[in-house]
């Protein structure tokens, strides 16, 4: 067990095998692929000839070295061609049966002492050791795509796993510059355990028709920072293979939220898999391309929302961070604001917060003094809402209590004059129990900024049954003025980013909480396997553990699944006043300042 794992045969050449296939030749491995298709072994080839020749041009490498990394790749149609392999990747559709005739097929070819590595990210690792004539010597060796990119490699071990194999894949995925996280048998293990929920929840309501795809891929990028929207990525992944993976954490957890969505089967059956079939939630322009063409669901850029009101000067209702950053971002497209606050004070302390803003933009380099200059000059601040009386759209950004939403909408229906939109930023209470506090529902719609404002492009648009269609063409046609990305949702609790994001953050405490992997193994797997900004914890440290549990608790009241109720340790800490950054100590602990 002691080998250095010089010659690596790797069973499968699709994406995967293919760039694990890379990544092993250019780490200096004697590198075996071994696909049953001659085509899809000309294909990897092609794939290691186009990858080491870019790596030239861009004198990452040197011709000589490409040579060398060639020459280290062979492939074969034959699984004898592993008989003298240090180790074994499969790489295989995901299936038991397929896996399962592979292992038994190397068990007869390969030496005593070779390791059996199963690529799966489904599959159970352990189901797949009993039934392998050496089952101490199989683990799980779950690459992400695309595997020359992405630093995480999941190492499985099962109960039957021999210690010195799990340490010799570890040190192998060290040596090929990879972050290996160790972790035990589970579908979905940390990474796609967390990302498949998502995902199967994003096509859920996709398929509810609550919004439409590119504002649900819009919505997660521009409000959470990921690299790309969960119906995209789907179709990157495979729906099939999504389906397969959420069938697998469905049948272990029994979790509703785990069983996929009908639209994933009903896109599978009908062989629309995503990009490898060239149409799945989108349509691409071929097989495997990443170019998405304009198909029937595709919005048409000119498609006039209907005649809005005219929008000269804003109210801001509040004086925190949101109301603010609020306030600057309508200064600087050109609006005249109002910005009110409880007292005289308050609203001059939030307007200097404004002017501390400017300056860095300033000092950045981001805007001139004269332009500073001038959005301060169109900031008023006042000590009472009866300062919004000609404001035509009027924006509350009050604490996140619906009680005291409601009596400001309520004193917004007295002092503002008719006609003027009156608009909420609440990121979880309902829009139309602040439309019904006033005698002009049809004036109320949702516009939930996300913090920072000045810097964050996603504005939510919620619109109630009760909304016009003119407020809601006003507000849209408002927000792409301040230069911010609209999408539209209907008046439901999390509308999209919290109703996908605060699950995704639920299933991670819980994965802390059943003692299945730390902290830092979920941070590092979600950053380095999802391409995520922020670790699950590292983000609610940020938002703060009580802000978090109060979203979680609305979106459980809300939708009535038990999948959804808090996870009791986020219920615990916040109990004992551990809120996150702001106290000093969340999940994790942090230096006061």
């Amino acid at each position: 067990m002691d080998t250095p794992l010089s010659t690596i045969a790797v069973v499968g050449l699709g994406t995967m095998g293919t760039g694990i296939a890379d990544v092993l030749a250019r780490a200096g491995r004697e590198v075996i692929g071994i696909d049953i298709s001659d085509a899809a072994a000309r294909r990897a080839v092609a794939a290691l000839e186009a990858s080491t020749a870019r790596a030239v041009a861009r004198e990452r490498i040197t011709e000589e070295e490409r040579s060398d990394v060639l020459a280290r790749f062979r492939t074969f149609s034959d699984l004898h061609a592993a008989a003298d392999a240090d180790l074994v990747i499969e790489v295989v559709p995901e299936s038991y049966e397929i896996k399962q005739q592979v292992f038994a097929a190397l068990d007869a070819i390969v030496r005593p002492d070779a390791i059996l590595a199963t690529g799966t990210n489904a599959l159970s690792v352990t189901r797949l050791a009993a039934e392998s004539a050496r089952p101490e010597r199989v683990v799980g060796l779950h690459f992400f795509n695309p595997a020359p990119a992405m630093k995480l490699v999941e190492v499985v071990s099962s109960v039957l796993t021999a210690p010195p194999a799990v340490e010799a894949v570890t040190r192998l995925a060290q040596e090929l510059g990879k972050e290996p996280v160790a972790v035990g048998d589970r579908p979905g293990f940390v990474a796609d355990g967390l990302l498949f929920g998502y995902l199967n929840q994003a096509a859920a309501m996709y398929e509810a028709k609550y919004a439409s795809r590119e504002d649900i891929d819009a919505a997660m990028k521009l409000g959470c920072g990921l690299p790309m929207g969960p119906l995209a990525l789907l179709d990157l992944v495979g729906i099939d293979t999504a389906r397969t993976v959420l069938e697998a954490m469905y049948a272990e957890s029994g979790d509703r939220l785990h069983a996929p969505a009908p639209i994933l089967k009903h896109l599978s059956e009908a062989g629309l898999t995503g990009r490898k079939a060239g149409r799945g939630f989108y349509t691409y322009e071929a097989p495997g391309s990443a170019a998405v063409v304009r198909d029937a669901l595709t919005p048409l850029e000119s498609a006039a929302a209907g005649a809005g009101r005219e929008i000269r000067s804003v109210g801001v209702a509040g004086s925190g961070t949101m109301a603010s950053g609020i306030a600057e971002v309508f200064a600087k497209a050109g609006y005249d604001v109002v910005l009110a606050a409880r007292s005289q004070e308050k609203a001059d302390t939030a307007k200097a917060r404004i002017a501390k803003s400017l300056a860095r933009s300033v000092e950045k380099g981001r805007m001139t003094a004269e332009v500073r200059d001038e959005t301060l000059a169109r900031i008023t601040p006042a000590g009472s809402l009866d300062a919004f009386a000609e404001v035509d759209l009027a924006v509350e950004a009050v604490a996140e209590d619906l009680e005291i939403k409601q009596q400001l909408f309520a004193t917004l229906d007295k002092v503002c004059k008719p006609g003027a939109v009156l608009a909420t930023t609440t990121s979880s209470l309902p829009v139309v129990a602040c439309a019904r506090a006033t005698s002009r529902p049809q004036d109320v719609i949702g516009m939930h900024f996300f913090n920072p404002a000045p810097a964050m492009k996603l504005v939510e648009i919620v619109r109630t049954v009760l909304t016009a269609d003119d407020v809601h063409a006003t507000v849209r046609e408002v927000t792409t003025k301040i230069r911010k990305h609209p999408v539209d949702c209907g008046d439901r609790a999390g509308f999209i980013v919290n109703a996908l994001l605060f699950p995704y953050l639920n299933n991670a405490i819980k994965m802390v909480q059943e003692h299945y992997a730390s902290l830092d193994e979920i941070d590092a797997a979600m950053k380095l396997g999802g391409g995520y900004p922020m670790g699950p914890f590292e983000l609610l440290d940020v938002v703060g553990l009580d802000v978090s549990l109060a979203i979680e608790q609305v979106l459980h009241r809300e939708f009535r699944d038990p999948g959804l109720a808090p996870a009791p340790l986020l219920e615990h800490l916040v109990a004992a006043g551990c809120l996150g950054r702001k106290t000093g100590r969340g999940f994790r602990e942090y230096a006061r300042r």
